[in-house]
């Protein structure tokens, strides 16, 4: 029997029983003090409060990554401790149902050693309130982790990408190695015109194999969980402001337990937590190059 199930037993005796206190801890076989014993935990009220605070504002954070923020400001209870607020303030995420996946045989990927070695790309959908779809174009890089460009549109195109890719080349500088699946965007004339010009050597990975895009295919795990299954878009404008913020906050201040509670910008030693958000990509007023057969999906 535990100390608290041993005093409890205590109590009921001298209730049923009218024994004395030294009598009803013979019979049960508890020593006076243990009885006597009054816990002296404190509420720990403003770490409940602050707790309370940050897991409404990232509502799909697990208390890890909830801890990593509290420690930024202060509150550093060792994880025994902030597991136990946590589980009994009811804040545990609930797990979104999803589709079955087959197993295989996995490989582990190589991890590149510094920013700009391999950056991977891939498309995300969703839906403005009105029920018309639009396309994401998702850049990462994969050592720092750090989302280099997030591009909304109804439609993108290999010309698109292509566009959108050169621009990125100018500001971050040409990757080594830009891994992405084969989506006819991504296999397009364009791309292969792009890649050669520019010397960029670019990976596709095997059919229905994400697995070897595993980095990109994470981040898109996280984007759509915390970003757009959080948010009613009710129009391009509106899209590409909220991914632009969220990207910023992806990249400067949520905290990655992959990289010891630190943020991609710390990593990649280029921007602070005071960096305003980038700006968002829109379509370009030059003309259009003529679209090829591939190049849209």
């Amino acid at each position: 029997m535990t100390p608290d199930a041993k005093r409890r037993a205590v109590h009921l005796i001298r209730d049923k029983l009218n024994l004395s206190e030294r009598r009803a801890c013979d019979i049960v076989g508890v020593a006076r003090r243990v009885v006597r014993y009054e816990p002296v935990r404190s509420d720990d009220g403003t770490l409940r409060q602050r707790l309370r605070e940050l897991a409404t504002e990232r509502r799909r954070f697990g208390y890890r990554r909830l801890g990593y923020l509290l420690a930024r400001e202060g509150l550093a209870p060792n994880h025994k401790k902030l597991l136990r607020i946590y589980r009994e303030e009811g804040l545990k995420v609930r797990r979104r149902g999803g589709r079955k996946r087959a197993l295989g045989t996995r490989a582990p990927m190589t991890v590149p050693q510094e920013p700009n070695q391999r950056w991977s790309l891939d498309f995300v959908s969703d839906a403005f309130v009105c029920g018309r779809r639009f396309r994401i174009l998702a850049v990462f890089d994969d050592f720092s982790r750090e989302c280099l460009a997030l591009v909304a549109d109804t439609s993108l195109s290999g010309a698109r990408v292509a566009r959108e890719l050169t621009a990125l080349l100018g500001e971050r500088g040409k990757p080594l190695l830009i891994v992405s699946d084969n989506g006819t965007e991504l296999t397009s004339v364009a791309i292969l015109r792009w890649s050669q010009e520019r010397q960029v050597e670019w990976h596709y990975i095997a059919p229905g194999k994400p697995t070897q895009n595993a980095f990109v295919e994470s981040f898109n795990g996280r984007l759509r969980d915390e970003c757009l299954n959080e948010t009613l878009f009710t129009s391009l404008a509106h899209a590409r402001t909220v991914l632009a913020a969220w990207r910023h906050d992806y990249n400067t201040v949520r905290p990655h337990s992959q990289l010891g509670g630190r943020t991609p910008a710390q990593i990649a030693g280029q921007r602070g937590p005071g960096h305003a958000p980038d700006h968002v990509a829109i379509p370009s007023t030059v003309k259009h190059e003529p679209k090829d057969s591939t190049s849209e999906r």
